[in-house]
């Protein structure tokens, strides 16, 4: 699940290409926002399915649209966007959740009926969406501080501070919940790769 150091580079190299495209963006590139979207939202949408499930993709929509009307109040560079976003994703992922507690959900039934195949459906597809809905599924078993950590530093690839941001936290708690949340998952594979 780490990303090591060829994929903080990876990270930082979009960071470069997310700031570009950003501030063209401000000046009303639509085709840089198009490439902002293209690099954030990835991770954005991994971010947010660990927070709710398969509502993840509305909730996105909803942020991108916010992110959107707001763009122009940003100020930072690729880094500070990718946080930005991620605040904004996880407000609106925290308004659904207090919506849900108001409101019944529907059942498994009604969503698998109305649930129609998409146009891309390929093994490849399959088996990744099979594994990150694995991993997804471990990391939402952590303790929530935890999850968000992992999910944050991990999957949207924030640094401490940026997640420490995001989450209204210390960076020192963040890395402190992230370290702790990566050792349980490592110990959870673990027990499940041993025959014993």
């Amino acid at each position: 699940m780490g990303q090591g150091r060829r994929g903080t580079r990876r990270v930082q190299a979009y960071d470069e290409e997310l700031g570009a495209a950003v501030a063209r963006a401000q000046d009303g590139d639509e085709a840089a926002f198009a490439v902002a979207y293209r690099i954030v939202q990835p991770g954005l949408l991994g971010y947010l399915r660990g927070l709710v499930g398969d509502e993840a993709e509305d909730v996105a929509s909803d942020a991108w649209l916010e992110i959107s009307r707001d763009l122009g109040r940003f100020k930072g560079d690729g880094a500070g966007f990718r946080g930005w976003t991620a605040t904004i994703a996880r407000n609106r992922a925290l308004d659904l959740l207090r919506r849900r507690r108001v409101r019944p959900q529907g059942t498994a039934l009604e969503e698998d009926v109305l649930e129609l195949p998409g146009p891309y459906s390929t093994p490849d597809q399959v088996l990744e969406a099979l594994s990150t809905e694995y991993a997804l599924g471990l990391i939402a078993g952590l303790p929530r501080d935890q999850a968000e950590a992992v999910l944050l530093r991990v999957v949207v690839g924030l640094d401490a501070s940026a997640a420490a941001r995001v989450l209204g936290k210390r960076p020192g708690a963040v890395r402190t919940a992230a370290h702790r949340g990566l050792k349980r998952l490592a110990r959870q594979l673990g027990d499940l790769g041993d025959p014993t």
